[in-house]
């Protein structure tokens, strides 16, 4: 099973002029109790099924299985859902040797934009791009499956 090792940053400033892709995604949780997911995405024209278990070292990484499933597959699996779907667009964004993908939420999570990057180790090195804001890492609001729950539109300010 793959170890997945990701960074998480609020954005702060502009990134679509340098992103070279962008996808849109909507997604919705089977199971999302526990620290374990199940999650189906449809993204553009193709689907996929993602496990991910429970984090480690302060939310830096997690075990995560993931597979390209038929998009009329998905569409059905979505149907079992739990309440709330994440949509988003999901720019790939380019920095030094990594690539940063930063979301735009929308519906009830409209206004949030996040960047996260993939490492191969824990402490790896990476360029930080002008448009990263404050670390969140770790913090769980910003996990996608807290967001289908607890959208980014009913936090409290002081949240």
């Amino acid at each position: 099973m793959a170890q997945e090792i990701e960074r998480k940053f609020l954005v702060k400033g502009e990134y679509k002029h340098m992103a070279t892709e962008w996808h849109h995604m909507v997604q919705g949780y089977i199971c999302s109790t526990g620290g374990r997911t199940v999650r189906v995405r449809i993204t553009d024209e193709k689907a996929y099924l993602t496990i991910k278990g429970l984090s480690r070292n302060d939310g830096l990484s997690r075990y995560e299985w993931e597979h390209e499933i038929p998009v009329n597959e998905a569409r059905e699996l979505m149907k079992l859902c739990e309440p709330g779907m994440i949509e988003k667009t999901r720019y790939l964004v380019p920095s030094g040797t990594h690539v940063f993908e930063v979301d735009e939420f929308f519906g009830e999570n409209s206004g949030l934009v996040v960047a996260e990057v993939e490492l191969r180790y824990e402490d790896e090195p990476f360029e930080r791009p002008s448009f990263l804001g404050q670390e969140v890492t770790g913090d769980r609001r910003y996990y996608n499956s807290c967001l289908m729950k607890h959208p980014y539109s009913a936090w409290k300010s002081n949240e």
